[in-house]
């Protein structure tokens, strides 16, 4: 059976929790003009406190957490536009029921894993050092996490966009490295291999989602 290989294994388990913190897309009003960067900032520090105090309570049970993730993911995010950016070109070739199913397998693998993901995050505070607007509807907010174990911060910078008269994340850059593109190379990659067919991927996503709804093991 065909399986993902080391790209959707995140090399750092810190890197993981914090694009999942990216999937919390709480909407929030938005300021306007000159506000745009003071209201993208407050954003990000509320939806990061919010996701730590809602999905790393120790007690928490799995499927809890799950539920919790998947019903803000589904709320707060745009699913479909997402899903379609990453898998890029591939998206008009799928057949309608391909394009279904891998929506619906997409969500599963961002759910299940990164909210394992989150019950290994040991709660370092997010450190906000600037913010930038690059147009009047992006605003990159420039983050930080110490370490405190290792003595290290890892960047994060946060891009955050306008629609709607809200803010909404759509996307997040750890260490420089980008998780949309991440994840749009990776499929990629795996279509490649499977022939070039989107039908390829999905039974590679269903073998991947499927050992991860599985419980853990003691």
């Amino acid at each position: 059976m065909p399986r993902i290989h080391d790209p959707f294994i995140f090399r750092r388990r810190l890197m993981a929790a914090l694009a999942a913190l990216a999937l919390f897309t709480a909407v929030a009003p938005a300021a306007h003009g000159a506000g745009d960067e003071q209201g993208a900032r407050e954003f990000v520090q509320s939806l990061a406190d919010r996701a730590i105090q809602s999905l790393t309570a120790p007690d928490t049970a799995r499927e809890i957490r799950i539920k919790g993730f998947r019903d803000l993911f589904n709320e707060h995010f745009a699913v479909v536009a997402i899903g379609k950016w990453i898998l890029g070109r591939h998206w008009r070739k799928a057949t309608e029921d391909e394009q279904k199913e891998y929506i619906d397998l997409f969500e599963d693998l961002i759910v299940v894993s990164y909210v394992d993901r989150f019950a290994e995050y040991t709660g370092e505070p997010l450190n906000i050092l600037k913010t930038l607007a690059v147009d009047e509807k992006t605003v990159i907010v420039f983050t930080q996490i110490i370490q405190e174990k290792a003595e290290t911060a890892v960047r994060v910078n946060w891009r955050v966009g306008k629609k709607d008269d809200s803010f909404k994340v759509v996307d997040v850059v750890v260490e420089g490295t980008s998780m949309s593109n991440t994840l749009r190379s990776d499929f990629s990659s795996i279509i490649r291999r499977e022939g070039g067919k989107v039908a390829g991927l999905l039974v590679v996503l269903r073998a991947k989602t499927a050992s991860l709804k599985e419980p853990a093991k003691d």
